[in-house]
């Protein structure tokens, strides 16, 4: 894997950097795409797309495809040379991404399209909460190791769960994991050399890879709501996830859940967390005896195998996330609600089950089709994590570049 290709900064009042932003994101939206057609979706001027598309092509980021005919495709009229990301298997741009969970991180490479070509799982076990940073460091380095020659690496994305702060690429708090004020992005960065590591919450991550990668309407406006041993949630409007202040925005944990008694560590009952999360269903389905230890993928599991009560289980429990999916739509009726929850990811019944409740309990809302799960599937993690070294590139192509 190779350093990535360089260009000056651009400078003057942003323009450049601005319309090489919009050519970029027509060509990913489109692509293959001519230059003409750019100009005309994207409103900018064929001169101004014909300088960004050079740019562009010299560092990297679009390539040049064969030409094809005028319209209608019949020879006549003068040759197009369509533009498309480069994803070239020898030489096109990388980024990778990493998921840190509780039990385990999850390494990915993905192209300039969102789209994951390897993954690795790493785990946890045996290794002390302050010692995981480095541990998943060198972990990190490994995989990268192992990544096609030739291809540059532009980045690397990290998404975990808790309060993460982008902007110092630090992790504030993550309850789970015993960490507070974790310079992370500083951490995973050694051993790396010149590569830019940023970190992000893992719910706004999966946000921001549906605005790039998802369904149209995510960049409208979406709610995404993450259900794992960790319970948090992301807001997008037009196109921008919402961070606020000290990037504290999307701690739901806390959010009530209606007809549920279960009592919180805060104190109260019917927190979200309490109700719906990994480490609460896993308990669970230890107390009716329907696995041996509280592992929330050991009920899906069985659940799949024919366990009725594991799944009755996750019915439970994707009717517990459907009301409160429903509360998101009350209050803030985005055009999608993402949901990622792993029982829904590998079975439609349970997000059907989501839906149901929602519909039922939402005041707003009577489409079931706005509840979705992320367009990733089983590989939303490790894309989101990609993601969030994608976004920027896609927001300031020129300055993203820049080592």
């Amino acid at each position: 894997m190779t350093t990535a290709p360089r260009l000056f900064h651009a400078t003057g009042d942003g323009r450049r950097e601005t319309n090489a932003a919009t050519v970029l994101r027509t060509v990913l939206d489109h692509g293959p795409v001519a230059r003409r057609a750019i100009a005309e979706r994207s409103g900018l001027s064929r001169a101004a797309v014909s300088r960004q598309c050079t740019d562009l092509v010299r560092l990297g980021l679009i390539r040049e495809l064969p030409e094809v005919g005028g319209p209608g495709n019949n020879g006549v009229g003068r040759p197009q040379i369509p533009v498309d990301l480069h994803t070239g298997e020898s030489d096109g741009p990388l980024v990778a991404g990493v998921h840190i969970g509780v039990p385990a991180s999850t390494f990915g490479l993905l192209d300039l399209r969102g789209r994951l070509l390897d993954r690795r799982t790493f785990p946890h076990e045996g290794l002390a909460s302050g010692d995981l940073p480095s541990a998943i460091g060198r972990g990190l380095r490994a995989f990268l190791d192992g990544a096609p020659r030739g291809r540059p690496l532009l980045g690397v994305g990290a998404a975990l769960g808790g309060w993460v702060d982008p902007g110092t690429g630090t992790a504030v708090r993550h309850a789970s994991l015993g960490w507070s004020g974790r310079p992370l992005a500083a951490e995973l960065a050694r051993g790396l050399g010149d590569v830019e590591v940023r970190v992000d919450n893992h719910a706004r991550a999966v946000a921001q890879s549906e605005i790039l990668f998802g369904r149209p309407e995510a960049r409208r406006s979406l709610v995404h709501l993450f259900i794992g041993n960790v319970v948090d949630a992301a807001l997008g409007i037009t196109g921008v996830v919402h961070q606020g202040p000290g990037s504290g925005a999307g701690d739901v944990a806390h959010l009530p859940v209606p007809d549920s008694t279960v009592v919180c560590p805060c104190g109260r009952s019917g927190c979200l967390e309490a109700t719906v999360s990994n480490t609460a269903m896993a308990r669970t389905a230890v107390r009716r005896s329907i696995v041996p230890w509280p592992d929330a993928f050991l009920v899906v599991d069985a659940a799949a195998a024919g366990d009725r009560r594991a799944d009755r289980l996750l019915r439970e429990r994707a009717r517990a996330v459907g009301r409160a999916t429903a509360l998101l739509l009350d209050v803030l009726n985005p055009d999608l609600v993402v949901v990622t929850e792993h029982a829904s990811l590998v079975n439609p019944e349970y997000l059907e089950e989501i839906r149901g409740a929602a519909v039922d309990h939402a005041h707003v809302c009577q489409d079931p089709e706005r509840v979705v799960s992320p367009h990733a599937g089983t590989a939303v993690l490790p894309v989101a994590a990609g993601a969030v070294a994608l976004n920027p590139l896609f927001r300031s192509p020129l300055a993203a570049s820049v080592r």
